[in-house]
């Protein structure tokens, strides 16, 4: 087994999981995955949004725990900073960390009303106007990103930390049949291609495991 272990638990319905694998994935630290059940109590209430979760992500490495998401991004961002998670400029890397400490701690609206579910499609779903609220300031954060910085990532060539924290809301839109202009298809299409989500959303088409609120349209 390896010494490096990330716990995370479905690759069809974790938001959270899908952030800090990718976050370790565009580290290149090398890491074997625990994945936890959707039966298990802990990882049941973080996926329907009922309690905060310790338990995913979770990674161990060199006899450290991490657990807090933001936590995982800064901590692979000290062991391996050639990877690029933050970007090396000072300007840059502050409003990185600002829009990744939004999209840890907002959108609530959008999280409640959107569930990730990656083998779910609802054509013309319903966008409630709070959840919308959430959806333009999204949209907001990644036309600001494009421009200043060039694109086609948040913060220019490389993807980092900034993609890897709003990849599960290019899901969001996609499952949800969310109305973008051009230019925010296309970063979300980009972001779609990246090996690790292919991966990611290959694994997720194999789980067998359900849970009815998350596949249910209301």
């Amino acid at each position: 087994m390896s010494n490096t272990t990330l716990t995370i638990s479905s690759k069809n319905y974790s938001s959270w999981s899908l952030r800090g694998w990718l976050l370790t994935k565009f580290s290149g630290l090398p890491f074997e995955e625990i994945v936890m059940g959707v039966d298990d109590p802990g990882a049941r209430a973080e996926l329907l949004l009922l309690s905060p979760s310790i338990l995913v992500p979770c990674l161990y490495d060199d006899g450290i725990k991490i657990w807090d998401t933001l936590a995982i991004a800064e901590y692979l961002n000290e062991i391996r900073p050639e990877a690029g998670l933050l970007p090396s400029e000072r300007k840059a890397r502050a409003h990185c960390r600002s829009i990744c400490g939004e999209m840890h701690s907002g959108f609530g609206s959008l999280r409640s009303a959107l569930p990730m579910n990656l083998k779910a499609h609802f054509p013309g779903f319903k966008v409630w106007a709070r959840a919308q609220s959430d959806i333009d300031r999204i949209v907001t954060i990644w036309r600001d990103c494009l421009g200043q910085y060039g694109g086609p990532f948040l913060f220019g060539e490389q993807r980092c930390a900034a993609d890897a924290m709003y990849a599960p809301v290019v899901t969001r839109f996609a499952t949800y049949d969310v109305k973008l202009d051009p230019e925010i298809v296309d970063y979300g299409q980009r972001v779609f291609a990246l090996p690790e989500m292919q991966q990611w959303m290959a694994d997720a088409q194999q789980e067998v495991e359900e849970i009815d609120e998350l596949d249910v349209e209301f």
